[in-house]
């Protein structure tokens, strides 16, 4: 009789507390028809986006054990979109990197 194969236990999503965005950031998704939700959930599913593999590293360690993350998105038109969740997970906010 053969063992049952158990699937993995799925990822916990990042918690993200309160949703903020900059008027700047919604305008860049508004222009390039891209819902902020859509990263967002990228975002708490831990899809960081266009970032180097050390700061992929970093991520996957910050979201396990409390420090802030901060994830980068790359729209069509070469601008760049950063959401960034607070060490507390008390708020995420999506901005653009001239921003910060």
């Amino acid at each position: 009789m053969n063992d049952p194969v158990i699937p993995p236990l799925p990822t916990p999503r990042l918690q993200l507390g309160l949703l903020v965005a900059t008027p700047g950031a919604l305008c860049v998704l508004q222009a390039a028809d891209i819902s902020v939700f859509q990263l967002l959930n990228r975002h708490a599913r831990r899809d960081w986006g266009d970032v180097c593999e050390s700061d992929r590293q970093q991520n996957d360690l910050a979201a396990a054990n409390g420090a802030r993350v901060l994830s980068c998105y790359a729209l069509p038109a070469g601008q760049r979109i950063w959401i960034i969740t607070e060490a507390d997970r008390s708020t995420t906010t999506v901005l653009l990197p001239e921003e910060y």
